[in-house]
């Protein structure tokens, strides 16, 4: 795979445990227009951590690669998950209606307990 020079690798996690077969496939349209080269791993369920959250959760790795800086990165997947719904005051109810987390960039780990998980490994190794 040719990759543009000046681009950074991006790996983000989504997570869903509120009407997830909708809210996950409008998630991964929008990540599809603005990173049109972003490669999806199969979506996986997983049991909440913690017991603070609803069960089950729709995961999902994904990796593309932007000129962006990870701040922008960052605010893209924030208004992604506004437009699919995610209220501040959702979390504390135990749903979360889309979640979408910047784990790496480039060769920075930035959710190190997050790349820890076994779904997430696991997905990772189906994207290479």
């Amino acid at each position: 795979k040719e990759i543009v020079m000046n681009t950074h690798r991006c790996l983000i996690c989504l997570g869903s445990n509120d009407g997830y077969t909708a809210r996950m496939k409008a998630a991964c349209t929008a990540l599809r227009q603005w990173f049109p080269d972003i490669r999806f791993a199969p979506e996986r369920i997983t049991q909440a951590i913690g017991d603070r959250f609803l069960s089950p959760f729709a995961n999902r790795v994904a990796e593309f690669y932007s000129p962006l800086p990870a701040e922008e990165i960052r605010h893209v997947l924030k208004q992604i998950e506004k437009d699919n719904g995610t209220a501040p005051e959702d979390k504390e109810r135990g749903i979360v209606k889309m979640d979408i987390d910047l784990l790496m960039y480039d060769e920075t780990i930035l959710k190190p307990n997050d790349m820890m998980r076994d779904y997430v490994q696991e997905s990772i190794q189906e994207l290479h």
